[in-house]
């Protein structure tokens, strides 16, 4: 998976509004890293149907920051999580990697 997130849908939500765009920034780097522990807090503690409703709210984040293959890994993983498998564990950790460190840069 190549992709990197992006403002691209943020900007087409707030179509044009600078206040409107970062107050969806705002909420996003205020709620991300504290949905993000809570993952992952349920998933070492093997809580794996808690930690497929935290992917559940994640993945909304994940789609709005431009992932399109990574949405559907998200929803794949988060279906995977309530079976307790978790095989696409380090691929939605990349993700999550990927999206902290884009949130670091805003």
């Amino acid at each position: 998976m190549n992709e990197t997130p992006n403002l691209n849908y943020i900007k087409e939500l707030a179509a044009g509004s600078v206040e409107f765009e970062q107050k969806l920034i705002a909420i996003v780097k205020r709620e991300f890293p504290e949905e993000k522990k809570e993952f992952l807090n349920n998933y070492e503690g093997k809580h794996f149907i808690k930690a497929a409703e935290n992917v559940h709210k994640l993945k909304h984040k994940i789609g709005m920051l431009g992932f399109e293959e990574g949405y559907q890994l998200t929803i794949d993983f988060e279906e995977e999580l309530r079976e307790k498998e978790y095989t696409l564990f380090s691929k939605f950790m990349l993700i999550l990697g990927a999206i902290d460190n884009f949130l670091e840069t805003l």
